[in-house]
């Protein structure tokens, strides 16, 4: 990891990412659960996209795979008052903050019984409960929001940080900015994470964004700490979060880290350029050299850790996982017609705690 702090007494010991104390004091079986962990996004996201395919999820599809070292190294780190926030591309982060694969799957066929009530689709899956805030859709709006959710951790006085995730097309939106020099006037304990897959929507980061050597070392103009680190390595992930969250939970400070990554497949399944922009032989190296569940695979297995029959075992349990998903899915009911006004005003769904004298307009009876 590549580093560049304003406070170098904050800055995260460089090395080797497995002896880090974040990782070194993992058990074997901890170990496992973390390849589980990437194995089981990525049957979902294959098992997502075949449904799509067969006509069976409608609306915009941003899969995960190739990325899931990302969301899996730094959730796996974050305390019970760390707060998860995204962009669309949001089905890893769901998984991995404990929302199960019935709910996540149901939310993209449009059930009642999805995360959102299937009002949401693919961009927006939400669980509070779970301190998980939810996929948005509109470039760069959830950086705002991950903003609040810090300010809200530093004003009430709790020793919590927000994860807040935006792809590297997003760095150029404004409120991103915005939210940069906000975190660092008012010391907010943030962690903006840029998964920087190379290709925004189908621009090359060369063509789409001015910057010197890494996009993080923008934090440098708004007086924040920054690092940069590589996404296949989900030790390296873990190592360089942890590094992060101190410096948000003991010294109430922001960090801009950037993570490199790589998306296998397009922006979105409307993305029929996937392999103009950039060439196979490009993904085919990264699959065989940097995929994530493979490096972290052949890791486990040098140390002992991991056979090949386990890998197959927990690869085969999780590919029922996602079927029975489907399955949850697809008997699922849609929602009512009766429930598209609910959940639109928090207070028309809870009278007793309305607090506004408003009318609610589209409750009234109409002529």
């Amino acid at each position: 990891m590549r580093s560049a702090s304003l406070d170098i007494s904050h800055t995260a010991p460089t090395g080797s990412f497995d002896q880090h104390p974040i990782n070194k004091k993992l058990k074997a079986e901890e170990k496992i659960k973390l390849l589980y962990e990437m194995i089981r996004i990525r049957k979902f996201e294959e098992r997502a996209l075949q449904a799509y395919n067969g006509g069976n999820i409608g609306g915009f599809l941003h899969p995960y795979i190739g990325q899931e070292s990302v969301a899996v190294g730094s959730i796996s780190v974050c305390e019970k008052n760390d707060h998860v926030i995204t962009a669309y591309r949001d089905h890893g982060h769901a998984l991995m903050s404990g929302m199960s694969m019935n709910e996540c799957m149901a939310e993209l066929y449009g059930k009642a019984t999805g995360c959102s009530k299937g009002k949401g689709g693919s961009m927006h899956f939400f669980a509070p409960e779970k301190n998980y805030w939810g996929g948005h859709g509109i470039v760069g709006g959830q950086t705002p929001l991950g903003l609040g959710l810090a300010f809200a951790l530093k004003y009430k006085g709790i020793k919590g940080a927000a994860l807040c995730y935006l792809g590297d097309g997003a760095v150029n939106q404004g409120a991103f900015h915005e939210s940069l020099n906000l975190a660092s006037l008012w010391s907010l304990p943030i962690i903006y994470i840029i998964e920087n897959n190379g290709y925004s929507m189908g621009t090359s980061l060369a063509r789409s964004s001015a910057f010197r050597e890494y996009l993080a070392k923008r934090a440098e103009a708004y007086d924040m700490d920054w690092a940069h680190s590589m996404g296949h390595d989900v030790f390296e992930v873990r190592a360089s979060v942890q590094t992060a969250l101190d410096r948000a939970h003991n010294h109430s400070r922001p960090t801009l880290l950037e993570i490199s990554t790589y998306r296998y497949r397009g922006h979105s399944v409307a993305d029929s350029n996937a392999e103009k922009y950039r060439s196979k032989a490009e993904i085919e190296d990264y699959k065989t050299n940097k995929d994530p569940i493979t490096v972290f695979k052949q890791k486990l297995i040098d140390q002992g850790i991991l056979t090949e029959e386990t890998f197959e075992k927990i690869d085969q349990k999780a590919k029922a996982e996602s079927e029975a998903a489907v399955k949850f899915a697809a008997e699922s009911p849609y929602p009512s017609i009766e429930s598209i006004r609910e959940d639109v005003y928090w207070e028309t769904d809870q009278p007793d705690g309305r607090t506004t004298q408003g009318r609610i307009f589209f409750n009234d009876e109409i002529p």
